[in-house]
């Protein structure tokens, strides 16, 4: 089969590799679709211990796809399911995984990270993934290619409910890509009054005011005027910094209200991991600061959910398609800021 495989730091391949061998207690899942994340843009950009001295991964953990083969112990599924799959998986007995949140697993492995993934024709799902509940079942509303995009959906669904949003909020997100456009879209269900959208990036600005009119787009050297005129000069109720920036996450304290709430969302770069903020605002306005990584279960289960019953769109994030051969096109455009969701069609 036809693998998209991370080498090393900037060391992508198009390679045809076996189809995986699955245990007793495993899957094997054609993969119909997978989307390009931020976390595949810096493993091909910076490297990642998976990859490197002898040692390579196929990426992808943004997917969905068919069953193609059962193992004989696995109960609950068929082949010719569809199916989508959480690639987060824990130990399944530390206090983490038992308190339901595999994702902080101190021993966490991911597929498309760790374990080979779905930039690939056929993707084995371990037995830990089979027993913790990661494989989802399909409804027939969802397709494979809104599938893929519950796994972003729901680390957005994860940050959201701790910035415990209110009807009638006032919310500013930092960073207008389809990371940045999904933390709008939960909040507008959540109940905010009103959603600013920041960006550098006049183009990305354009795709979210087609996409959400009712979004207020604001570009660069105009932000705190956009917030002193939305709030009357008291500050955001709730902001989410949705971009890898040091400089972001110290304004956006300057930008909150009185009991304010603060979610870090956009991960730094390892240089660049010390920020200097005016605590003193945290202190005298009783702003919350805090900060989720990935989503656990029920949130991914949760985000299927809003899918299939049209509570949230995502499909219409997706902007370009390719077949695996492409990838290097691909990873190029997406680490380029070309369009918004880009994606493989791994029979394409």
């Amino acid at each position: 089969m036809t693998a998209v495989r991370l080498h090393d730091k900037e060391d992508i391949r198009v390679e045809e590799v076996d189809v995986p061998d699955i245990g007793d207690e495993e899957l094997l899942v054609r993969v119909s679709s997978g989307f390009i994340c931020g976390t595949d843009l810096r493993m091909f950009k910076h490297g990642h211990a998976s990859a490197g001295d002898g040692k390579s991964v196929t990426l992808g953990h943004e997917l969905a796809g068919t069953i193609a083969s059962v193992g004989r112990s696995v109960s609950g599924y068929r082949e010719e399911m569809r199916v989508t799959v959480d690639p987060n998986m824990g130990c399944g007995v530390c206090d983490m995984c038992v308190g339901g949140n595999t994702q902080l697993c101190p021993e966490l492995k991911a597929i498309g990270i760790h374990l080979d993934g779905g930039f690939a024709e056929y993707v084995r799902i371990p037995r830990a993934a089979v027993l913790q509940g990661n494989v989802a079942v399909l409804p027939d509303s969802v397709s494979f290619e809104e599938a893929a995009l519950v796994e972003p959906l729901s680390c957005v669904l994860n940050a959201a409910e701790r910035c415990y949003t209110q009807p009638g909020d006032v919310v500013l997100v930092i960073g207008a890509g389809p990371i940045g456009i999904m933390h709008g879209k939960i909040h507008r269900m959540l109940g905010a009054g009103r959603i600013l959208i920041h960006d550098l990036s006049e183009s990305r600005l354009q795709m979210c005011r087609s996409l959400e009119p009712d979004f207020e787009t604001v570009g660069p050297d105009k932000l705190r005027e956009a917030v002193a005129e939305a709030t009357g000069g008291q500050g955001v109720d709730v902001c989410i910094t949705a971009a890898p920036s040091p400089e972001a996450q110290a304004e956006a304290l300057e930008l909150m209200a009185v009991n304010g709430r603060l979610m870090l969302f956009g991960g730094l770069p390892k240089d660049r991991q010390i920020v200097s903020m005016n605590n003193n605002l945290i202190h005298y306005r009783q702003i919350v600061v805090t900060g989720t990584t990935r989503q656990n279960l029920r949130q991914y289960r949760a985000c299927l959910d809003l899918i299939a019953k049209r509570t949230i769109s995502v499909g219409d994030l997706i902007t370009h398609r390719y077949a695996l051969s492409e990838a290097a096109t691909a990873f190029e455009n997406a680490g380029s800021q070309v369009g918004l969701k880009l994606g493989f069609s791994a029979g394409g």
